[in-house]
Parts: C-alpha cells; structure tokens; sequence
C-alpha cells in the first residue's frame, strides 16, 4: 500500500476520534475516498467511519508512549 499522505493521515485520525464520540472537523472528501479505496474507511450515512485496518495502521503508526 502506499503510504498516506499528510491529509489523508489527518482525515484518518479525524475518523477515529469521530468513532471515539469526538467532535470532528470537515472530512476532505477526496482524502475519505481514497481512504475507502485502501480499505481503511467505509461510507456510511453519516458520512465516513474507519475500519479495523484503518484503526490498526494507526495503532501500528502512532509513536510510542513517552516514559515520564
């Protein structure tokens, strides 16, 4: 797969703090369909939800915890 750029990494993690109850902003369009072409998030009637692979490329991709 070819990795996502900055905006459609963005709209990703907009999808998942939507399906966490969050408050999100406009979803670009063109991000949200490729997004769906990968996989990563289906169309829904209201208007775009992340899968479990979109879900796990994130958990895979976030850095990890800082030690404090």
């Amino acid at each position: 797969m070819d990795p996502l750029n900055d905006a459609e990494l963005n709209a990703l993690r907009n999808l998942a703090e939507k399906k966490a109850g969050g408050e999100v902003p406009f979803i670009n369009i063109a991000c949200a369909r490729r997004l769906v072409d990968l996989g990563l998030a289906v169309r829904s009637r209201e208007g775009w939800d992340i899968t479990t692979e979109g879900s796990g490329l994130l958990a895979r991709n976030s850095p990890p915890p800082s030690a404090s």
